[in-house]
């Protein structure tokens, strides 16, 4: 199985032999879990409510036990009082776990390959920008037909970084931080050969 490799003007200029021993299958089972994990571990887990032992006042009694006609009561926090505190209310908490190692792999292998399946993986030889300006790689994606895009490309091109920020449906990632999530949240997924074959080495 090959994909042909293209300039950043949309040219053809190699193709890239792609292993089918590892992007062979698409598992959307394994999707859910590993979208269902990274989506967890986002979780800020900081809301926060006071309980009627928390809540400020409510130190004196506010009426006798007896002889009233009132229900009994014992302080002005209870959850049933106004200004009382909250029952049973969210506290902090880590939300995150893991999945195992290999369902990980498997859901990137399956994510890549599921873009390779519909086309929608574009691998640029080098994609450099001499400007960091939202406006050149725009046109460059749209020059090759690309609409909602996550890019993928290693540490050095900080030109690329920074031109991909402002730009609302594109998301810029390096190499080691490619993820389930982010592949199928965009419709397409395009590289550079060098990045492609960093993370083909790392799902071997």
């Amino acid at each position: 199985m090959s994909i042909d490799i293209i300039d950043i003007n949309g040219k053809k200029s190699s193709t890239l032999n792609i292993s089918e021993e590892i992007f062979n299958s698409v598992n959307e089972d394994l999707f859910y879990e590993v979208v269902k994990m990274q989506l967890a571990n986002r979780r800020l887990g900081t809301a926060c409510t006071k309980t009627r032992s928390e809540v400020s006042g409510g130190g004196a009694k506010p009426w006798k036990q007896k002889g009233s006609g009132r229900a009994r009561a014992g302080t002005t926090r209870s959850p049933i009082w106004r200004h009382g505190g909250t029952c049973f209310g969210p506290k902090p908490r880590d939300y995150s776990y893991n999945v195992p190692k290999k369902v990980a792999r498997a859901a990137l292998k399956s994510a890549i390959t599921l873009k390779i399946r519909e086309d929608k993986l574009r691998v640029f030889d080098k994609f450099e920008l001499s400007e960091p300006k939202c406006k050149e790689l725009s046109g460059v994606l749209k020059g090759n037909s690309i609409g909602s895009a996550l890019i993928v490309d290693g540490e050095q091109n900080k030109n690329l970084k920074l031109a991909a920020r402002n730009l609302r449906s594109v998301k810029f990632l390096y190499t080691p931080g490619i993820n389930v999530y982010d592949v199928l949240d965009h419709e397409y997924l395009v590289m550079t050969k060098e990045s492609f074959e960093k993370v083909e080495t790392l799902l071997k």
